[in-house]
């Protein structure tokens, strides 16, 4: 399990690009792939041999980073799905981007219940009314 550094050195691993990481797991005596797809929002030490991408998805409306080291011999390929130009080298902003997004999300949907059981306690005394009439 060697690692093709050159190849692994022409890697377009930028903040902000969407990739496909594919992995190698080893499950009893098989290898499988398995795919993890996320944005990358930071790329650390260049492409010595410490170096390291950090992958963040959101998966069923949890957010989940993986740091992945770039020499690894457990990472197969790496596919780029979407390009992004980026201001920032490291996109930390995003986790309380995403938190915040989710909070409101949260909220409205709470104040269209409240809404939602206001318009039944108004709708139930004019259904009782047009009963009593009858």
């Amino acid at each position: 399990m060697t690692v093709n550094i050159e190849e692994r050195k022409n890697w377009d691993l930028k903040s902000g690009n969407t990739v496909k990481v594919w992995q190698k797991v080893k499950e009893k005596e098989k290898i499988r792939l398995q795919v993890f797809e996320g944005l990358i929002i930071s790329h650390k030490h260049g492409f010595e041999p410490g170096a390291t991408f950090t992958v963040r998805k959101i998966a069923e409306g949890v957010g989940v980073e993986r740091i992945f080291p770039v020499f690894s011999p457990n990472i197969e390929k790496i596919e780029i799905t979407k390009r992004a130009k980026t201001r920032r080298a490291k996109l930390y902003y995003v986790r309380e981007k995403a938190a915040k997004q989710i909070r409101k999300k949260m909220k409205e949907a709470r104040i269209s219940k409240v809404q939602e059981e206001k318009i039944e306690e108004t709708a139930e005394p004019q259904e009782k009314e047009q009963q009593s009439e009858e």
